[in-house]
């Protein structure tokens, strides 16, 4: 069955990465979401990025992209990551809200 809700931003995004990381597609990681907190299913454990994935999981099972060995971002001090994030950040809102960027 179809539906549309209204979740915030930040919540899809995670969604739509766990489903990455576990090779799933987002309607069943949501759907199994969805058992799990009212009860139906027995909770999974994360997988594994699929192998060859720029995506890897630290210790914690947080995920990272390992960049490559001459990536620019290696050798950008915190400040310019900084600046580049907000940089892309405020184009990204400008983009939305229907302004030229």
């Amino acid at each position: 069955m179809k539906t549309t809700l209204d979740l915030p931003d930040e919540l899809i995004r995670e969604a739509k990465l766990r489903a990455v990381l576990q090779g799933r597609t987002l309607r069943d990681l949501v759907a199994e979401y969805l058992r799990q907190g009212m009860g139906m299913a027995a909770p999974k454990l994360p997988t594994s990025p699929p192998r060859g994935s720029v995506v890897e999981l630290d210790e914690g099972g947080l995920p990272f992209i390992r960049g490559h060995a001459d990536a620019p971002a290696l050798h950008m001090s915190l400040a310019e990551l900084i600046a580049l994030e907000q940089t892309a950040q405020a184009e990204e809102d400008a983009r939305r809200a229907g302004f030229p960027v």
